[in-house]
């Protein structure tokens, strides 16, 4: 009778297989219809998720890495899951991982909401075994509240790789229910203070606050945006082509809010914000340290936050990526990005990096650990 059930849940398991199968794209100008419209679903969510955003990043960063992959997963002939991969060579294996870097503020794999759990380990199965043997899997930077999340962390586990959840970044946003003079009125009377008071002077030194959504202004609002970040803080872009290319592309999608402060004709600070879905992502902040009195980044702060509140009607503003002690100053929310590795055990490189994670861990437990005991004797003798 037991070997009748466990024949049943084999036939079962293998017609389930039977109907996946796994693509592989090199570039997203390589996508068939159908899996276009999987990541234009993406894209509703996050423009980070859409085959626009990663059209853009392997052309301008990418360009010449043949690591880059994405997995489509098709079930009954229907692209369900798109998972878009860099395969680095290591010393003795290959390691998979998310195909993101530091211009990425979120990733996820494209999910389709019916997505069972053995489908993304049939997913995952076919990527470890083209790309075999592996070190590790890595995923970053994602939601760890988010479904792609969790399924994608308990397929790692139920493939047999040992998978371990590590924090990336902090996250501040604005949700928005109130109109901008009432959320003005919310933020810190330095933050007022500083708008009125610099408002003025800024005006009266012949200061403009301008922005550019595309079309005709478009050149000419690029280039002020470019000679700005050249004399900011900021170091050279290592990717230069990125930017602009993101830049016109949001212009042509709509998506373009791109902030430009004037003073006596030069661009003194400028801001690139990218709104879609309701959502107003605050993407790059620069400034012309020689212009740093006319607090003219606040002023451009403040314009845009207006306009994408008044005219945009987003739903959130968002900061991206990092803690920066300013973004408290306007943002109310706090969020967290996580990221997730899982070694392979099976495989020599898999099993070192799975001892020195687990060695990592175990040292930084031993140190925190010291250090509540030493705060704990330091209050005693107060």
């Amino acid at each position: 009778m037991l070997m009748t059930a466990n024949n049943k849940l084999e036939e079962s398991n293998q017609k389930a297989e039977d109907s996946l199968s796994v693509e592989k794209y090199l570039n997203p100008g390589d996508f068939p219809i159908d899996v276009e419209q999987l990541f234009t679903g993406g894209e509703k969510e996050n423009v980070e998720f859409g085959a626009t955003w990663y059209g853009n990043l392997v052309n301008t960063v990418f360009a010449d890495d043949d690591g880059v992959r994405v997995y489509v997963l098709r079930k009954q002939g229907k692209p369900v899951v798109a998972l878009p991969v860099r395969v680095r060579i290591t010393a003795l294996s290959h390691q998979v991982e998310s195909l993101s870097n530091y211009y990425t503020s979120i990733y996820a794999p494209i999910i389709q909401a019916d997505i069972e759990l053995h489908d993304m380990v049939f997913l995952l199965r076919s990527v470890r075994n083209a790309h075999a043997p592996i070190r590790a899997m890595r995923f970053a930077p994602m939601d760890p509240q988010s479904n792609p999340y969790r399924i994608l962390l308990d397929a790692l586990q139920a493939l047999g790789l040992r998978p371990f959840q590590f924090f990336c970044f902090g996250n501040w946003y604005q949700p928005v229910s109130d109109d901008w003079p009432a959320y003005l009125a919310s933020r810190e009377g330095t933050v007022r203070s500083t708008i009125k008071r610099m408002k003025k002077k800024f005006a009266a030194n012949g200061g403009v606050l301008e922005l550019v959504e595309g079309g005709v202004d478009l050149a000419r609002g690029l280039a002020a945006y470019e000679q700005v970040y050249a004399k900011s803080w900021k170091t050279a872009e290592p990717f230069p082509k990125f930017v602009p290319s993101l830049i016109q592309t949001c212009a042509e999608k709509g998506w373009l809010r791109l902030g430009i402060a004037w003073l006596d004709h030069q661009p003194v600070a400028a801001q690139l914000w990218i709104v879609a879905n309701r959502r107003a992502n605050i993407y790059k902040l620069a400034y012309d340290e020689d212009y740093k009195a006319y607090a003219s980044g606040t002023l451009l702060t403040a314009m845009l936050m207006e306009h994408c509140m008044g005219k945009d009607q987003v739903a959130e503003v968002d900061y991206l990526i990092g803690d920066d002690p300013y973004k408290k100053s306007w943002m109310s929310h706090r969020r967290e990005r996580w990221g997730i590795i899982a070694y392979d055990p099976k495989t020599i490189d898999g099993f070192i990096g799975l001892s020195e994670e687990l060695l990592r861990r175990a040292l930084k437990a031993l140190a925190e650990l010291i250090g509540k005991i030493r705060r704990r004797r330091v209050r005693s003798h107060v």
